[in-house]
């Protein structure tokens, strides 16, 4: 299994950015898929998750400015990051999970940095 993201790094306060997340080795269509993000000495996060269904969920911290989609053809994850703050300064990660199969994977991180 391979979560692969992509779409990363340096913005200025205000941007925009889109990150990518292709999976492989999975049946896309069936996990529900999310992002996550860790800044530095914090925990690791939800941002927003997209299940199985299309049902989204997003952070609080989020909402408004990020949307997550996926495109279940492509085995793809997508989360378009807009009206970025310094505060989503992160490394941000792709997951995959299914409760059927007690399967939970994880991508290797893709760093997200708002600075002016």
């Amino acid at each position: 299994v391979q979560l692969v993201e992509s779409g990363g790094g340096l913005v200025q306060p205000g941007g925009s950015l889109r990150l990518s997340c292709a999976a492989s080795g999975i049946i896309f269509s069936i996990y529900d898929m999310g992002w996550y993000r860790q800044a530095p000495g914090q925990g690791r996060e939800l941002v927003a998750t997209i299940n199985s269904g299309g049902s989204i969920r997003y952070a609080d911290s989020v909402k408004g400015r990020f949307t997550i989609s996926r495109d279940n053809a492509k085995n793809t994850v997508v989360l378009q990051m807009n009206s970025l703050k310094p505060e989503d300064t992160a490394v941000y990660y792709c997951n995959a999970a299914s409760v059927r199969y007690n399967h939970d994977y994880w991508g290797q991180g893709t760093q997200v940095t708002v600075s002016s």
